[in-house]
């Protein structure tokens, strides 16, 4: 899978994909893996910003409480945020497109 959960936090295994025309979800890379395609360049950590942006404004969490595990200067990330509710949606779509 490409996330783990425990009670009330989250996981993801992600492919980042900077420079992309746009910022989006795409679906999966690898079982283990989402990809990611992220509009900001990787200059400055730009990418890593915008990423977190994106996870904030899809799943409805604060800025605040996503924390970068690891990948801050790779394309392979790993994040960690609060479970809510639209993540739960997002899963679910996910099992639906498999």
């Amino acid at each position: 899978m490409f996330y783990e959960m425990d009670e009330d936090r989250v996981r993801l295994r992600l492919k980042a994909q900077p420079g992309a025309g746009r910022s989006e979800f795409c679906g999966l890379y690898t079982e283990d893996m989402l990809k990611v395609r992220i509009a900001a360049a990787a200059v400055d950590g730009a990418a890593n910003k915008e990423l977190i942006k994106i996870i904030s404004k899809t799943f409805k969490v604060p800025k605040s409480s996503i924390e970068l595990l690891s990948g801050q200067n790779s394309k392979i990330k790993r994040v960690e945020f609060p479970k809510t509710e639209k993540f739960m949606e997002f899963i679910e779509k996910m099992k639906e497109r498999e």
